[in-house]
């Protein structure tokens, strides 16, 4: 199986986030280890992963609001 890869700017189009942001969120930690490949020192994300982090960031999103909802 074949995997595809983005360079930063086509991450920043494919998720709608500025670069600058994509960068702090690589420091942080806030985009998952299991996204991001290394290749010198290019930083190169994987599709497949990058969409499920995106999944399960929006499905802990929607989790923890539909919680909230039900608490009032």
């Amino acid at each position: 199986m074949e995997q595809k890869l983005m360079n930063i700017r086509q991450l920043s189009v494919y998720i709608s986030m500025p670069v600058a942001t994509i960068y702090t969120y690589v420091h942080t930690r806030k985009i998952p280890e299991y996204c991001i490949r290394r290749i010198g020192r290019a930083l190169k994300f994987d599709v497949a992963e990058v969409d499920r982090w995106v999944n399960e960031a929006s499905a802990a999103r929607s989790s923890a609001q539909g919680h909230r909802q039900s608490a009032h």
